[in-house]
């Protein structure tokens, strides 16, 4: 539990009143974001499976599209999306099924064995740290599309893509494999061991610190950073190439005339904002907390504690990054009307046969 004088460090300016004001109306959001998240959690079964299945249903749906290549996307584009549509799926079904409801639940189930919690545990960070590099990746093969036309040729290829998205895999993969030997056992219970509970070493041993630290730049410092600077990279190539492109093309005669290149990359520009966007605010309450207790070296709170501003930063920032593993799938239906199509068709088919079936 933080005391109360790690507390009155999270107030960025306790002498300046015009500023305490939004601080603590994000605060009063953010823990009311988080109420209604625990109260969803322990509502009946049949709630929190809709709420979870749902999202899960679409996602699955949206990448079983996108496998078919009908949606008029380039085929490294469609890499890169159904990648990343598979490490949310992961995440869905490793952080949110396996370990949010299954521990609710069924809290006594062979799954909090200690050999199947810690594997858990690292396979369900190795899922998250790809979805956000897979991320990443999109992002960086977007810029070298936009902003450099020789690098383009040679990068943004199918073969280059299942490369790409390989390695990021198998790499997070690696870097998480280290979680599954600093978890030990909670109790033995006639010689099985049961629950997950970190090391003591871990919060002592230089080489573990070392290590936790590695784990909290690789994911989310980096990835935030460079998702913001590829960005920006990307507006600013766009701004100028725009500027170019219209005196080119004597737009200042008063014509308002439609540049055909750039309308054949909007879809992709679109769907890369997007994407971006949405990853950015809701890893930001996740990168904030992180950042706050790595700089103020505060404990997190082992209890549900609502009055605790560690508890809400770290529970709400969590929360947020789960959601945006449920996210990319709506964003694509958003902005590709092809992919809406699609959903729409897929749809109607079980409709058009539930309808002749009650016909006969």
């Amino acid at each position: 539990m933080t005391t109360s004088k790690s507390r009155d460090m999270l107030s960025p300016c306790n002498d300046i009143f015009q500023l305490r004001i939004p601080y603590q109306n994000f605060l009063k959001i953010t823990q009311n974001f988080v109420k209604v998240m625990y109260l969803l959690a322990f509502q009946p079964a049949s709630i929190l499976i809709l709420l979870v299945f749902s999202p899960t249903v679409v996602n699955l749906a949206v990448i079983v599209i996108l496998s078919r290549r009908r949606c008029g996307l380039s085929k490294c584009i469609t890499y890169y999306l159904v990648s990343m549509g598979v490490a949310d799926l992961l995440i869905m079904s490793t952080a949110v099924i396996l370990n949010r409801i299954v521990g609710i639940y069924f809290p006594s189930s062979f799954l909090s064995i200690t050999p199947v919690c810690s594997f858990r545990a690292a396979f369900n960070i190795a899922a998250i740290d790809s979805s956000a590099w897979l991320t990443v990746a999109f992002t960086f093969d977007r810029f070298v599309a936009i902003s450099c036309q020789k690098l383009k040729l040679k990068y943004c290829t199918e073969k280059m893509a299942a490369r790409v998205i390989g390695i990021v895999y198998a790499l997070c993969c690696v870097k998480n494999i280290f979680i599954y030997f600093e978890i030990e056992p909670r109790y033995i219970i006639n010689n099985i061991p049961w629950y997950c509970s970190i090391k003591d070493e871990c919060y002592t041993s230089p080489a573990w610190a070392a290590y936790d630290w590695l784990r909290s730049i690789l994911n989310p410092f980096l990835p935030f950073i460079l998702i913001l600077l590829l960005n920006a990279l990307t507006v600013r190539h766009i701004v100028l190439a725009n500027r170019v492109r219209s005196r080119l093309r004597g737009q200042s005669k008063g014509e308002d005339q439609k540049d055909p290149e750039m309308e054949k990359r909007r879809k992709s520009i679109v769907l890369l904002f997007a994407i971006s966007c949405s990853f950015i605010l809701l890893y930001l309450i996740f990168f904030v907390n992180i950042l706050f207790v790595r700089i103020s070296n505060v404990t997190y709170s082992s209890v549900p504690d609502f009055s605790n501003v560690t508890f809400i930063l770290s529970e709400g920032g969590y929360m947020l990054q789960l959601l945006s593993s449920c996210m990319n799938p709506f964003i694509y239906a958003g902005t590709q009307k092809k992919i809406r199509d699609e959903l729409k068709n897929g749809l109607k088919y079980p409709l058009s046969v539930f309808i002749k079936i009650f016909k006969f």
